[in-house]
């Protein structure tokens, strides 16, 4: 039986949405158990079992809508894709159409507004977060009252990085600079979930939810490459009826 963490936020009632935990699946080794990424390794068998029994507890009429995410700025429309698609995030206002991204220990952002039309799920690296993947998703959507999700992640005690990576969010917002803990060894502590909170806020968006994980430590629940290297992916997904 797959496991999964449900979205502790306002949404309308038509509107669905979760991030997989590791456990309740047949993958194993690295893997173990839940993995649902192609791309890292895992005995395609296993990823395409554990999909499987990702659509049928979760009774999804259609298989989400994978992508081939490479830490772009790229949002696609969801409900338009017949294969995958190099993209890092999607969106749609189809109902049954499942917007779907994939992390260990990168931030996932779910979107949706508040009258239920709109949906779109985020893979929030620091590279497509610096480089405007939120500011590209909500731009795609229509204006209207938005509302965020932020799924397991990377937590601020323990995403060090260099001088470089805070230098360069902070060239693009000042605002920045309060992401960002100096550390005796001149690295940085950066909060991946306070950056994208500044990112929504700026854009408008005021109602943000979740952003109380950490991948890293949390073990027994998430995949970590940080911690693991080689590991498995959880899954983020968002949908309407």
């Amino acid at each position: 039986m797959m496991h999964w963490i449900s979205t502790d936020w306002p949404a309308p009632a038509n509107i669905h949405a979760l991030t997989t935990l590791r456990m309740g699946g047949v993958s194993g080794a690295d893997y173990q158990s839940f993995n649902l990424a192609e791309h890292v390794g895992d005995q395609l068998e296993h990823v395409t079992s554990n999909r499987q029994q990702l659509r049928e507890q979760l009774s999804l009429k259609n298989e989400p809508k994978w992508l081939n995410q490479t830490h772009s700025s790229d949002i696609v429309c969801a409900d338009q894709l017949t294969e995958l698609v190099d993209a890092d995030a999607s969106y749609t206002d189809k109902q049954q159409c499942v917007c779907v991204v994939l992390t260990a220990d990168c931030l996932p952002i779910l979107l949706c507004d508040t009258q239920g039309e709109y949906v779109a799920a985020i893979h929030g690296g620091w590279r497509g977060l610096l480089n405007g993947i939120l500011e590209n998703s909500i731009a795609a959507l229509p204006n209207t009252e938005l509302m965020a999700w932020l799924g397991p992640a990377i937590g601020p005690q323990c995403f060090e990085v260099g001088m470089e990576v805070k230098q360069a969010f902070v060239d693009k917002n000042v605002l920045f600079s309060e992401a960002f803990v100096l550390q005796k060894n001149n690295k940085y502590l950066a909060d991946i979930y306070l950056i994208a909170r500044l990112i929504l806020n700026k854009a408008g968006v005021k109602q943000v939810y979740g952003g109380n994980f950490c991948t890293v430590t949390e073990t027994e629940r998430f995949f970590s490459y940080r911690r693991e290297g080689q590991t498995g992916r959880m899954a983020t997904l968002i949908w309407k009826d």
